[in-house]
């Protein structure tokens, strides 16, 4: 094959293609969550989660994100930035919210990841799903009483006060309204995104993140309490990806070299070291086309501290629960 024709191939199956399904994608979650707002669905949304939303002092909005964070992670986002943008979230709320999202994320990639361990560990991939499950409750647990003591309390009648009940819209009507707002922000979505995936894209392919991610894997010398044949799962699954530890696990279990206690504290340490750089890899990108650039790093920083400190705490009851 001709060098010019591989360049061509590379790029449009490595970058162009990834990145044009990544907007359309966006696009849609764009015009769904303008959709929504524009039929009043949000409040409808909302009431799906009124009691926790409620316990949380977070308002309607917040809590129509949330439910339909269950679906398409970039709609849920999407409908945070419209009302941010119109002042109806404080970023305080918005913070909050985008963590209160993190349950339903989980329950997105639920089947994938049951469907990758179940065959290759079998009873140590319910462990390991029992204590995600169990870090994502703590993480919502923790919004909630975020929510309480940072936000104020809900006027009564507060909800319908925000704007969410309104006069009855046509369908013709909201889709019209949702198209001239996608138009607006369209622009901003691929000026920032295009220029953030491609020079992320290059910082890939020149080994950046492999080199964080062996230095994440070879300096962690605070995993000395870790059995040796358990530091390979952690390290296949940092500088691989996570199929590759779940791989490396299953040979150590079929082979008797670890039990599950060993094999589900390996796959927590990976998971601990690895989604912080994928998440700046993979999730920034997006994020910068939806929120300003300044706002995505924060929100992917807070994001990614909460949920490691969440899966640190639970894989630590784990650990000394079982010890002996």
């Amino acid at each position: 094959m001709p060098q010019e024709l591989h360049l061509i191939t590379t790029l449009w199956a490595h970058l162009l293609w990834p990145l044009a399904k990544i907007l359309f994608w966006m696009s849609v979650g764009l015009i769904v969550a303008n959709f929504i707002e524009a039929l009043n669905w949000t409040h409808r949304l909302a009431s799906l989660t009124h009691p926790l939303v409620r316990l949380g002092r977070l308002s309607p909005t917040s809590g129509a994100s949330f439910s339909m964070a269950f679906f398409s992670g970039v709609t849920a986002n999407t409908m945070l930035a419209e009302a941010f943008d119109k002042g109806q979230l404080s970023k305080r709320e918005l913070v909050l919210a985008n963590l209160f999202n993190g349950l339903p994320r989980f329950f997105l990639h639920l089947p994938t990841v049951f469907f990758l361990t179940a065959p290759l560990i079998k009873m140590a991939a319910l462990l390991y799903l029992a204590l995600t499950f169990s870090a994502a409750i703590l993480q919502t647990v923790l919004v909630v009483i975020g929510g309480r003591l940072l936000l104020a309390p809900l006027q009564a009648g507060q909800p319908e006060i925000a704007g969410l009940i309104r006069e009855k819209t046509g369908w013709r009507q909201a889709l019209d309204k949702s198209i001239k707002r996608f138009r607006k922000r369209i622009k901003g979505l691929l000026y920032f995104t295009v220029p953030v995936y491609i020079l992320f894209y290059f910082l890939g392919k020149h080994g950046v993140f492999v080199w964080l991610e062996q230095l994440f894997a070879t300096k962690a010398w605070f995993l000395a309490w870790l059995q040796p044949q358990s530091l390979g799962i952690v390290m296949a699954h940092v500088t691989v990806e996570f199929s590759a530890g779940l791989a490396a696990a299953g040979a150590l279990l079929a082979n008797n070299s670890l039990g599950y206690k060993e094999v589900v504290l390996a796959l927590l340490v990976g998971n601990i070291l690895s989604t912080p750089i994928r998440a700046v890899r993979h999730q920034f990108p997006y994020y910068v086309g939806i929120f300003s650039p300044r706002l995505a790093l924060e929100l992917v920083g807070v994001s990614q501290v909460l949920r490691m400190g969440s899966v640190v705490a639970v894989g630590l009851v784990y650990y000394f629960m079982t010890l002996g």
